[in-house]
């Protein structure tokens, strides 16, 4: 039997999130007890007198509180609750088993069943008003937090957007860096170019490529940009352009003589040129290491600058082999850079690598770099057979199985490999 309190009105009363009441037993006479009280205290209160008719009312509009009897004919209390649990609702619904049983085992089955708390009869309006004061606070909590969670999914249906517009504009920018280098592999006479450009993301800050603007003269070039992502990769398109195979007119280290033909400049002037014009670009923060070489291929004079890049590795054909260069400032650093000029004879049958710090400070299982001399033990693995192409794909699946798998690579990969067999 239900112990009828002083009635509160709705406005002596506040249970926050609570506001629709189901009250389900087969006694009528509990059920006017406990709606009167209800509706005092500014419930709207709906009654159901079984299980079954009870779900039926849930199904179609579901309540804040259910206050059940466990113990009816047909559906029991604790069926309904399991029923009632398996609904598909918006909001939680808080649910409150009304019993005489007071066993622990019980007590264990009713919240296996889903049920929140348990009020033993006869029940007092105080610990009633109570109970249903600690629902109101959890369904007010929860509901809050399914509010924030509608929030968040909302923020990252709207990111998933922004991100998927933002992957397809950096796969058209992979593509389009891609067409910087359109040829990985050329012959110029007897001698071949072949590039590799392994970027760490969509995009990166390497950069390779070669030219000739005549029989027997040949420039080739390996750029690592500073940094990473979007800002590097627009820098490499913009050195695409300044170092043109295809229009001689916009590369720097071309000039047109007698309006007949194109010269390649010293190593060291391009060097000049394109550090004065970085420097000269305001708010431009970024700049790049660089070795770029001409090769005369009648004699196999080669000329070239280092900026900062890796030494270059010349192979020589009886077996030995030597790194060039003395390492020299980075482009863009530093105003008014005077850069050295490197110069060696290969013989027919000698190969050059030039490559970017992706390859020699690679990171290593036992957290060590690679460094240059474990370059070149790479290099000696490499099967001495394969040339071009097959010889960089080789030297690049070596790369990956010394690196630490976990880590992966942390900086872009890319070389140039010139195999020189005379004119």
């Amino acid at each position: 039997m239900f112990i009828g309190g002083d009635a509160q009105t709705r406005a002596e009363q506040d249970f926050g999130a609570i506001r629709r009441v189901l009250v389900v037993d087969d006694s009528r006479l509990q059920r006017r007890i406990l709606t009167g009280s209800l509706r005092k205290w500014g419930f709207e209160v709906i009654e159901a007198d079984c299980g079954e008719a009870a779900l039926d009312l849930c199904r179609d509009d579901p309540p804040d509180l259910v206050l059940s009897d466990w113990v009816m004919p047909g559906m029991s209390g604790l069926e309904f609750c399991q029923a009632f649990r398996r609904l598909e609702a918006d909001n939680y619904a808080y649910f409150i088993l009304l019993t005489s049983k007071s066993e622990q085992n019980e007590v264990a089955q009713g919240l296996d069943a889903g049920a929140d708390d348990f009020l033993v009869k006869p029940l007092g309006a105080d610990e009633l008003r109570a109970r249903i004061s600690a629902g109101a606070r959890i369904l007010s909590m929860q509901r809050e937090l399914s509010e924030k969670n509608r929030i968040i999914e909302r923020a990252l249906d709207e990111l998933k957007i922004v991100h998927d517009a933002i992957d397809k504009d950096l796969i058209q920018a992979r593509k389009i860096q891609e067409s910087l280098v359109p040829d990985l592999t050329r012959r110029f006479g007897r001698s071949r170019v072949s590039l590799l450009l392994k970027p760490c993301g969509h995009i990166g800050g390497d950069l390779v490529g070669m030219f000739s603007p005549g029989e027997n003269r040949l420039g080739f070039y390996s750029i690592d940009v500073s940094g990473h992502g979007i800002t590097s990769a627009m820098m490499t398109a913009r050195l695409g352009g300044y170092l043109s195979s295809t229009y001689f007119d916009q590369n720097v280290a071309m000039e047109r003589r007698f309006d007949r033909f194109y010269a390649l400049l010293p190593p060291e002037e391009v060097a000049a040129t394109l550090n004065a014009r970085l420097i000269a670009d305001t708010g431009i923060e970024e700049y790049f290491t660089m070795v770029y070489a001409v090769v005369d291929l009648r004699n196999g004079h080669l000329r070239m600058v280092q900026a900062g890049h890796p030494h270059p590795l010349v192979l020589r054909r009886d077996g030995s082999a030597e790194f060039l260069g003395e390492g020299g400032v980075p482009i863009g650093l530093l105003p008014d850079v005077t850069y050295q000029r490197v110069e060696t004879y290969l013989q027919p049958g000698d190969r050059l690598l030039l490559y970017s710090d992706g390859f020699s400070e690679c990171r290593q299982p036992d957290g060590e770099m690679l460094d240059p001399e474990g370059l070149l033990q790479l290099v000696r693995q490499c099967d001495k057979d394969r040339g071009g192409q097959e010889f960089l794909d080789d030297l690049f699946w070596r790369l990956t199985q010394v690196m630490a798998p976990e880590q992966g690579f942390e900086d872009d990969v890319s070389a140039v490999f010139f195999e020189y067999d005379g004119h």
